[in-house]
């Protein structure tokens, strides 16, 4: 009843009903993580992959909110950044310009002040900034190509684009970087599935889930753009995460 019960950061009502590979997020507390055992999600310090006068971006974990929203009040990226923004005597406001969702990890960009998000949001609207992200799909894909289809997008039927190229492959998977041409929720999710690639550990458009790989495999690896403030190039990258780089060492034999 008080809407703290959520899929995919929604909330969900007596009425509503689940399919297979859903996942529902309760509100985190001490007496049902010891009822069911759970450990709570501990994330290290921030890591600071640029930072400029107005601009400043950090590496986002996997499981870790972009906002606020319910059952991530408190543990957000946006709050931790506050956080650090206060620690450190900042009295401007700070704001993601975009997001990612819960179980991506990646750059996530903020803009420090009023101005410097109004400018920045307005660059992510003319799709001045090019995203670029990495996955591990079901099958042996394409060396390259061009994912063009119609997906649901605010509640109407939009063209994506996605353009990919394959890192590695063999018979059972392909490590793919993909270059988003659209914004699109869900975009690459929903475009791999309907080119019968979905992402390992999607659940929820039922990509394979073996026990030994933690999390969906789709990691943000680069946001490229031009500075609107210093007209400078930025290429602003981030490493695959440790546990998705052993998992893909032992499926491509450490290529």
């Amino acid at each position: 009843n008080k809407g703290k019960i959520t899929r995919d950061e929604n909330p969900l009502g007596w009425q509503d009903s689940l399919s297979g590979g859903d996942a529902v997020h309760l509100p985190d507390s001490a007496r049902l993580r010891a009822l069911c055992d759970v450990p709570a999600p501990k994330f290290g310090p921030l890591n600071i992959l640029f930072e400029s006068r107005e601009i400043l971006v950090i590496d986002k974990p996997a499981g870790l909110a972009v906002h606020s929203s319910l059952g991530h009040e408190e543990k957000n990226l946006t709050a931790r950044v506050e956080a650090l923004l206060a620690q450190r005597g900042d009295r401007f406001s700070v704001a993601p310009v975009h997001r990612l969702d819960l179980e991506t990890s990646g750059p996530v960009l903020f803009g420090k002040g009023k101005q410097a998000c109004s400018a920045l949001g307005k660059m992510f609207m003319r799709n001045e900034v090019e995203k670029y992200y990495q996955a591990l799909v079901k099958g042996k894909t394409q060396g390259a190509g061009t994912l063009r289809s119609e997906v649901p997008s605010k509640g109407k039927i939009k063209e994506a684009v996605t353009e990919f190229r394959a890192l590695f492959r063999n018979e059972r998977a392909s490590l793919l970087e993909l270059s988003l041409n659209t914004g699109r929720q869900h975009q690459v999710r929903r475009q791999l599935v309907q080119a019968g690639h979905p992402i390992f550990g999607d659940q929820r458009y039922g990509g394979p889930c073996p026990k030994d790989l933690p999390r969906m495999f789709l990691h943000s690896c680069r946001l490229s753009f031009v500075d609107p403030f210093s007209g400078a190039q930025l290429d602003i990258g981030s490493v695959l995460p440790a546990d998705l780089k052993r998992y893909c060492d032992e499926l491509f034999g450490n290529s």
